[in-house]
């Protein structure tokens, strides 16, 4: 009790202590030898204990599930994929330096509008938290729409002129941050009532871990079916392997992130993001004398399954690497003291 009076005094529920409990290592094992069956029931004895003002606490965790709040970050949700839309019709209907203009300044509405709706709802990390993911994300995103045309330039022996932009993958990915944010909801919603029922930690983790692996098939159901409308309307291919890797791989960084798990997904970010800037650099370094070993690696995957292949591969093998470390951190009750999304 006092090692812990101030997770006690701060909690609104046991199931915060229990969760506190959790992350400082305190398992069942732990809670019997206080004569406890599990840690939920010591944590039920400590919040009992600690006195506290319950008008204050009622008032915090009220202000905490405001539905306006919801209904706030929910409707931000939608502002990129709507910024991104204006700024893909605009310069699919324009042509020399208006079209230049509205691409540079649609690009910064974009992005100032991505990081309004970041500010709020359960994808919001604290500012102190993001240990350099925003740069590699901003990276991972431009080459989405410019490097599988820079790639094929390069190995081609150019680029002579402008090429090609991924216009479909960008406006999909744009238009999945909100589904992304609305899955992470859910994630919150049902792991904070299984967080309620539960009556141990490795009861919690079993129970969780089939939310969250159906949290994210259901993402990427949606950025599927987004992909292809995008690919469809603006008579491009679907980008499945590059720009549907890229999506999870973000979705699963940020989930991490705004559960206070920030190591990995820096890990994560940098290596796809390192693995696109080296294939890009070997394929333009190749061009000096005696150095054209360093393509053969990128034109043969190229070669066999397309320039979207190199950000597949990347994004693909990262992402697959966090829903592994996913299911083993964000199943723990630690992760989900709090009622996610509040900001």
């Amino acid at each position: 009790m006092h090692h812990h009076r101030a997770l006690c005094e701060r909690a609104v529920d046991p199931l915060e202590i229990a969760a506190g409990l959790e992350a400082h290592g305190v398992t069942d094992r732990t809670a019997a030898r206080y004569r406890h069956r599990d840690v939920f029931s010591l944590a039920e004895e400590m919040y009992a204990r600690v006195p506290r003002d319950a008008a204050t606490r009622s008032t915090e965790h009220a202000v905490t599930e405001a539905p306006g709040a919801h209904a706030w970050w929910a409707a931000l949700a939608l502002l990129p994929g709507a910024l991104c839309t204006a700024v893909v019709l605009g310069v699919r209907i324009t042509d020399g330096r208006p079209r230049l203009v509205i691409a540079t300044a649609g690009a910064l509405a974009v992005f100032l509008g991505l990081r309004l709706a970041l500010r709020r709802g359960p994808l919001h990390t604290a500012p102190d938290t993001t240990n350099g993911t925003g740069a590699w994300t901003c990276w991972l995103l431009v080459y989405a729409g410019l490097g599988d045309g820079l790639l094929s330039a390069g190995l081609d022996g150019g680029p002579t002129g402008p090429w090609p932009l991924a216009t479909a993958s960008v406006l999909a990915l744009a238009l999945a941050f909100a589904p992304a944010s609305w899955c992470a909801h859910l994630l919150a919603v049902r792991a904070r009532r299984k967080l309620a029922a539960s009556r141990g930690l490795a009861d919690f983790a079993e129970s969780v871990r089939p939310v969250l692996l159906m949290v994210f098939a259901l993402f990427l159901c949606a950025l599927a079916a987004l992909l292809a409308l995008c690919g469809a309307a603006l008579d491009e291919p679907a980008a499945y392997a590059a720009a549907g890797s890229l999506g999870a791989l973000l979705l699963l960084a940020r989930l991490l992130g705004a559960h206070g798990f920030t190591r990995a997904p820096v890990l994560a970010l940098g290596a796809a993001g390192s693995i696109e800037v080296i294939a890009l650099a070997a394929v333009f370094a190749s061009r000096l004398p005696g150095c054209s070993f360093l393509a053969v690696p990128v034109d043969t995957v190229v070669g066999a399954a397309g320039p979207g292949a190199v950000p597949g591969l990347a994004c693909g093998l990262a992402a697959l690497t966090l829903l592994i470390h996913s299911t083993r951190t964000l199943t723990r009750a630690s992760a989900h003291a709090a009622p996610s999304g509040a900001p």
